[in-house]
């Protein structure tokens, strides 16, 4: 089936934006979003997503609380400050996590992938309708208390917060979106076993770390 190209441009064009403004997608748009979390690849349909929306008066409390676990962490004074204002300025955030089922025939690594699969759906989604978002991780991302404060328990566990909004106007001088990455440095036509010369000719034909594909920021 040979699709035009163009049916595919809105996807083609989504960039992560960190500066966001209101408004942020509530109503029928929200729930398009988070119904596309739901059509993330599903092994043994376990159905692990959890979606975590934290908006209005409820951004103080988390910001009181990623402070509260940077502060245990020991963090610079100037790094809590950063995380403190971080949900103040961000008109909806999405925590993303997989309720994991230990022991089960599925491995965990595949619950968390359809997560992540999930946070994929839902960034792609934004983007099309007209919004923007940044998938956010790092420290209190994996940090025991914050997963405790969202309602995760381990071995459930976040993968990571949506940052949602509308783009902000770009600052005269600032830098354009990003070039689109070289497919032919992160694919290969696999035909057999890459051993020996050939292996090592894949790996410097693309990347001098991974043969296939190296891995990539969640921010890009």
């Amino acid at each position: 089936m040979h699709t035009s190209p163009h049916l595919l441009d809105p996807l083609l064009s989504r960039q992560s934006v960190g500066a966001l403004e209101d408004p942020a997608p509530q109503g029928a748009d929200l729930d398009l979003i988070l119904e596309a979390g739901l059509r993330a690849p599903d092994h043994g349909r376990l159905r692990p997503w959890r979606f975590v929306l934290i908006r209005g008066d409820a951004r103080m409390a988390l910001s009181d609380c990623l402070a509260a676990a940077g502060r245990d962490r020991q963090a610079p004074q100037a790094q809590i400050d950063r995380i403190r204002a971080w949900p103040l300025r961000t008109p909806l955030l999405i925590g993303v996590g997989a309720q994991i089922r230990p022991g089960h025939s599925i491995p965990e690594i595949e619950q968390m992938l359809s997560a992540g699969a999930a946070a994929m759906n839902m960034l792609n989604a934004i983007h099309m309708l007209g919004y923007a978002g940044m998938w956010v991780t790092g420290a209190n991302t994996y940090d025991p208390k914050v997963n405790a404060a969202l309602g995760f328990q381990a071995p459930s566990r976040l993968v990571g917060f949506l940052a949602v909004g509308t783009a902000k106007a770009p600052s005269p001088g600032a830098a354009g979106p990003a070039a689109r990455p070289d497919r032919h440095a992160h694919v290969i036509d696999w035909s057999g076993p890459l051993n020996g010369k050939a292996a090592a000719q894949a790996r410097r034909a693309r990347t001098p770390h991974c043969p296939v594909a190296p891995v990539r920021p969640m921010h890009s």
